[in-house]
């Protein structure tokens, strides 16, 4: 069985064109330093793939996000994320009450009242049961102050 491997050997070293340490691993045809440079830049490729940095996601808006983190000594840039809460839900009565609020402290009774002008319009076109009571109350009331 020996004189059998042997003969084997010499038949496949002869056809065989590799080099003869390619020979003896049989699986691979590359050189050392290529595999580890490969799999060298395998892992590094991982690694930084792995490593990206994702942006956070951002929390979406919702309509009583006008008055969430109100600092009155940053009344400007309150009013300012209440606008974009006003831009997002264009037909709820809520968040232009609550910048209601805001512009009052501001000092700006105009643009409050202006408003509330537009958030009691928008609320009329809501059936009395959908619409929750509060908001309704804060309407008539705030309403009733713009025309004093």
């Amino acid at each position: 069985m020996l004189a059998l491997v042997s003969r084997h050997a010499v038949i496949a070293s002869a056809t065989d064109s590799r080099p003869p340490e390619a020979r003896r691993t049989g699986a691979c045809r590359w050189p050392r330093r290529a595999r580890r440079a490969a799999s060298t830049a395998g892992l590094l490729l991982a690694l930084l793939v792995g490593c990206a940095e994702e942006p956070l996601p951002q929390r979406r808006l919702t309509v009583d996000d006008c008055l969430r983190h109100v600092d009155v000594d940053q009344i400007k840039e309150a009013i300012q994320r209440c606008d974009e809460v006003v831009r997002s839900f264009p037909r709820e009565p809520q968040p232009l009450n609550e910048r209601f609020l805001l512009h009052s402290l501001a000092g700006d009774d105009a643009a409050a009242c202006r408003d509330i002008a537009k958030a009691t319009e928008l609320a009329r076109k809501v059936p009395q049961n959908k619409l929750d009571r509060l908001l309704r109350n804060d309407l008539k009331l705030r309403a009733a102050s713009c025309r004093d």
